[in-house]
């Protein structure tokens, strides 16, 4: 397949920035880079342009930079939730992979974020707080924790009342030490009545 030197006048991922000077296939040049205005045809004239493309693309990849860095910034401070299925033992049905975590960060923060900035050494498989890395840009890196939470938890042992058990007793022995009162009291004022009725007679 034939194929043609082109300089680009826009960042195209896997082939290069602007004022990159790339060889393509022709039909590709020809079919897609030149009509879409992301590429011209190596000549002198637009050789001239190189300067103005390079200040545009040193501008580009300040911005980037300056953007990923204040994102990184922000990212590391969140905990991303995602809720999995789980079989009665605990464990999880499939994995977490960088997809996923993208999908999260975009529906719980509103980040939209490329997977492939998303560094994981293998999908992840198990519940709990996991540390993530991001490579945001070549000069900016960061971490994220994800958190992966059961979709039916386990059920905690329920903890006893502080007590429980001795309040009730407690609570037994002055209700009857409440209920002997009275009576012991009617008991002692029956011996009282009695002598009051003998004095009337």
């Amino acid at each position: 397949m034939p194929k043609t030197e082109v300089i680009l006048t826009h960042n195209i991922v896997g082939l290069g920035g602007e004022s990159d000077n790339v060889k393509v296939a022709a039909g590709y040049a020809r079919n897609y880079l030149f009509p879409q205005g992301l590429a011209v045809p190596v000549s002198g004239a637009n050789k001239r342009r190189l300067e103005v493309l390079r200040q545009r693309r040193a501008e580009r990849e300040a911005h980037e930079f300056n953007t990923m860095s204040e994102l990184s910034k922000s990212i590391s401070k969140l905990i991303a939730v995602i809720t999995m299925k789980t079989g009665d033992d605990g464990k999880m049905f499939g994995s977490v992979t960088a997809g996923s975590i993208a999908d999260v960060l975009k529906t719980q923060f509103d980040i939209t974020l490329d997977k492939k900035k998303i560094h994981l050494d293998h999908p992840i498989k198990t519940l709990g707080e996991h540390e993530v890395s991001l490579r945001l840009h070549p000069e900016v890196t960061t971490s994220m924790k994800v958190r992966i939470e059961s979709d039916h938890p386990l059920p905690q042992p329920e903890a006893a009342a502080p007590g429980g058990k001795d309040d009730g007793k407690r609570d037994a022995r002055v209700s009857e030490k409440r209920g002997h009162r009275p009576a012991g009291k009617a008991e002692e004022a029956k011996p009282e009545a009695k002598a009051k009725r003998a004095e009337k007679k």
